[in-house]
């Protein structure tokens, strides 16, 4: 299988995390205590189902994002800690749920929830998490912060929507595309970033700062994660190389080598996404149309397009070393294609 993109080899070494992981590391511990114990319950498939897919080895970015920017604007209260787990169970509930609706039989490397208790169960322990989540939100006591998440819980329900009334259509347009990234992803960046400093309560600006920085860092995420399901491995992805293409999914480096392509090539690309015959050599002959056509190095320049407004919305905040952690994150979720 042709490879296009040199993950692991690249000149330059990839950006890291570490700072932001050193800076959350305390609140973090407290973070996954809550998790275990918000996850456990009498019905004994629940916890099974649920630590099957959080102890499974994911960064939990999305949290170390509110605890971080929490701390940056001087939060010592309790509330991140409860509001970062919140994030963390939204996140997880929505894998579970899209391991349903995309058919997924592998995530992070291990036989998805859905694969071993069934699409019923990974279903409604997904919506128990989500239950779970609003609980803490309550708890919290801020009305402001239980809006945006709860706001971002409605409209990532309704990206998931909107990408299955996309599915298999090549007409998808870019704009279109954008739409359901942002609204199946990013919503839920911009959301966790957010929530940090409106319970530190922070100016309007810099909670627009944050919410921005969010909003345009899980945009350049799910563009980098599109172009790696063509050219990385599955240790990058947590899943198989060629998922995508396999269920047929319409992202943006699909998008553009159709656009791009010939008449001939546009009739594969009907037979593979929309009729649904998809094999190994498919695979590899649309990794090499996608890489004619330069549609995986544009979706990584799109990404890094992203990346920079996401930079530039924290340009104007005081310097701290949270501020510098979550510029590394930038850096990080796009140097996976270095």
């Amino acid at each position: 299988m042709g490879v296009v993109l040199n993950i692991e080899n690249g000149k330059r070494e990839p950006a890291s995390i570490k700072d932001l992981i050193d800076l959350t590391a305390a609140d973090m511990g407290r973070v996954n205590e809550l998790i275990l114990s918000k996850a456990g319950s009498d019905v004994e498939m629940i916890p099974e189902v649920a630590n099957h897919l959080i102890s499974s080895g994911g960064k939990r970015l999305r949290p170390m994002l509110t605890l971080a920017a929490a701390q940056m604007f001087g939060y010592s209260g309790e509330g991140h800690v409860k509001l970062a787990t919140a994030v963390e169970f939204m996140h997880t509930a929505t894998l579970l749920h899209d391991d349903v609706v995309d058919e997924s039989g592998m995530r992070r490397g291990k036989k998805t929830a859905r694969m071993i208790w069934g699409n019923q169960a990974s279903v409604l322990v997904g919506d128990f998490l989500l239950g779970q989540a609003f609980r803490m939100m309550v708890d919290v006591g801020s009305l402001e912060a239980l809006d945006i998440l709860s706001s971002a819980a409605s409209i990532i329900a309704e990206g998931e929507v909107m990408q299955l009334a996309a599915a298999k259509n090549l007409e998808t347009t870019e704009d279109e595309h954008f739409a359901v990234i942002k609204a199946k992803t990013a919503a839920l960046f911009s959301a966790a970033a957010e929530v940090g400093p409106v319970i530190a309560q922070a100016t309007r600006n810099d909670r627009a700062a944050l919410r921005s920085y969010g909003m345009n860092l899980g945009l350049a995420f799910q563009l980098i994660d599109d172009a790696l399901d063509y050219g990385g491995t599955s240790k990058d992805l947590g899943k198989n190389v060629g998922d995508d293409f396999r269920e047929g999914k319409v992202t943006l480096p699909v998008i553009l080598a159709y656009r791009r392509g010939s008449k001939a090539e546009r009739t594969f690309w009907k037979r593979a996404i929309e009729d649904n015959v998809v094999d190994d050599a498919g695979l590899e002959k649309a990794i090499g149309l996608m890489t004619r056509h330069g549609a995986i190095a544009d979706t990584i320049g799109r990404a890094r397009h992203f990346g920079e407004i996401a930079r530039d919305a924290l340009a104007p905040l005081e310097e701290t070393p949270q501020k510098s952690a979550l510029i590394d994150v930038i850096d990080f979720c796009i140097s996976r294609v270095n």
